[in-house]
């Protein structure tokens, strides 16, 4: 075997891994309440008056009813697979939007209304028209597949992640819009989510023939190795704490994933590239098509690009500018993003096109038409991922720490109203943090914090000092009657290190993680329900003691979600 077709192959297998790695074991349950300490937390799916004034707060400062992006996320519309559910050949179902039936109407208390909203949008799927010429799939996986007619074929732009689901997109458009042959596929960048379901859509054959050619941005296979093979057994299970594959879709479970709705469950593969783009980017010309390509490495993926289509004045951002606040630093692991060099490649391209663009689309959520909303978007994208690195850096220089700068950065006024920079998916707390872990490491400056205790053992000694277990849970209460959950999950977090078979402690740990999303909805005003996962991410490792011979995915899958924001 070549060592190409290795890689491929092992990209393929870790790609794999990495989504759809976990088992379910069940996770040890606490029978009754009567196991439970005194003090009482609402059922999963029960808001708190602290959640419901938080959201109140939201919902008052945000202009939720503002309709622009729902006419953009509709706008083209062509056709929508039936039912919006796909099947494997087994017949077992990999993707149903049927799940998201209950996002209707205004936001139940329990859900931050700015991520209800962009849950709604999120669910609007089909093959819809951007330009003549351009299309979209969006619905169909977390990612977006961009179709371009060309003169002999169709160009796919990142297929999907599953086999299956880029089969039935690619299905819809040639039963929509007439059957073409697939002339080309481009990855935009190296995370699987745009390359999984590539062999849905072509074969190793017609590559190897030259009947279609597999674009990549400069360095592509190497990022694909490096992140999701080295590290792959770590971000498995770390992807399924992030995205919320193992809770049930619901207002008390998993609502959305801000840059889309889900990971599809299908085949996982990989084609290695035919060409790639050159460092520094170049111009192609894909089946008559002109393609300007820009290199944007060590932005939101080691390998990437972004590309400009003079034909049809169109700009393709990839992932830098979608519908959200991105990760610099994603909560499944990565190497920590440049948000300098990221908000260098989006200005990058608003001055070499902002004034020849009538729309901008990318490989998640909707696209922007109007050369002035082109302007006006690529502006605050740039604008978001600036402040962020600009002010920590600022703060960090006059001898704050980490977790003080990620308190005091705060938002730019126009990250109040400006929907695509709100944090559905990074947020300017997590952001701030990777700025500091990139220029300066995991140390804070502090010497106490060099030769710290493992947490087993510096919980063990915060439980002697509180006088026990009853008197940390009974602190613990005190603290959530009065809202300071974040206080809360540092006592249980103690308790749960220390003693990891206390049933009180693990049964008020589950309840914990509900109330726990309002803290940090306090701190900044946080949409993203990647939040809602890194606190089940938190308490599955606070249970990890007790439960190490079974799997953590679902230690605390349903009480952690009751308010995903």
């Amino acid at each position: 075997m070549s060592h190409g077709n290795i890689l491929t192959v092992l990209a393929g297998m870790a790609a794999l891994v990495l989504i759809h790695a976990c088992g379910r074991d069940a996770a040890p349950q606490v029978s009754e309440q009567a196991e439970a300490a005194d003090w009482a937390t609402p059922e999963p799916g029960v808001a708190t008056a602290a959640t419901e004034a938080v959201n109140a707060a939201v919902a008052a400062r945000l202009p939720i009813a503002d309709e622009t992006d729902l006419e953009n996320a509709q706008r083209g519309f062509l056709a929508a697979i039936e039912g919006g559910v796909i099947k494997n050949d087994e017949g077992r179902i990999i993707w149903d939007l049927n799940r998201y039936d209950f996002l209707e109407g205004d936001a139940p208390a329990s859900v931050n209304p700015s991520l209800w909203r962009q849950a709604k949008l999120n669910s609007i799927h089909g093959l819809f028209e951007v330009t003549d010429g351009v299309y979209q799939l969006r619905g169909y996986d977390l990612a977006v597949m961009t179709v371009i007619r060309g003169q002999t074929g169709w160009i796919l732009v990142d297929p999907l992640l599953s086999r299956e689901t880029s089969r039935a997109a690619l299905a819809l458009v040639n039963e929509t819009l007439g059957e073409r042959q697939v002339t080309a596929v481009l990855y935009t960048h190296s995370h699987a989510d745009h390359y999984g379901g590539v062999r849905g859509v072509a074969s190793q054959e017609d590559v190897d023939a030259g009947r279609i050619r597999i674009i990549a941005p400069d360095g592509f296979m190497k990022a694909v190795t490096d992140e999701n093979v080295l590290a792959a057994t770590a971000m498995a299970r770390r992807a399924v704490f992030q995205f919320g594959r193992e809770l049930e879709a619901g207002p008390a479970g998993q609502v959305d994933s801000g840059i889309g709705k889900a990971l599809s469950t299908g085949v996982i593969g990989l084609i290695a590239p035919s060409e790639t783009v050159r460092e520094g980017g170049e111009t192609k010309n894909i089946d008559g098509i002109e393609f300007e390509f820009i290199d944007a490495p060590d932005t939101e993926a080691p390998s990437e690009f972004m590309f400009y289509l003079p034909q049809f004045r169109a700009l393709h951002t990839a992932e830098l500018a979608t519908g959200t606040m991105h990760n610099v630093l994603t909560l499944r692991g990565a190497k920590v993003r440049d948000p300098l060099a990221w908000s260098k490649r989006i200005d990058e391209v608003l001055l070499r096109y902002g004034d020849r663009s009538d729309v901008v689309l990318a490989s998640h959520n909707w696209p922007r038409w109007g050369a002035e909303n082109v302007r006006a978007y690529l502006e605050r994208q740039r604008d978001a991922y600036r402040w962020i690195h600009d002010q920590t850096m600022r703060l960090a220089n006059l001898g704050h720490t980490m977790p003080e700068i990620s308190e005091m950065v705060g938002e730019p006024d126009f990250m109040g109203s400006e929907f695509s920079v709100r944090g559905y998916y990074g947020t300017v707390s997590h952001n701030s943090k990777a700025v500091y872990q990139r220029y300066f490491g995991w140390w804070d400056g502090n010497p106490a914090n060099l030769f710290a205790h493992p947490p087993e053992e510096e919980a063990k000694r915060y439980v002697a000092l509180a006088g026990g277990a009853d008197n940390m849970i009974d602190a613990a209460g005190k603290a959530f009657a009065e809202g300071d959950y974040r206080w809360v999950a540092r006592l249980m977090n103690h308790l749960i290190f220390a003693e990891p078979k206390n049933k009180k402690a693990r049964y008020r740990e589950g309840s914990r993680c509900r109330a726990f999303n309002v803290a940090r909805r306090r701190q900044e005003g946080g949409d993203q329900p990647a939040l809602r996962t890194s606190v089940r991410k938190l308490s599955t490792v606070l249970l990890r003691r007790s439960a190490r011979s079974e799997t953590v995915c679902t230690a605390c899958s349903t009480s952690c979600d009751a308010s995903p924001v």
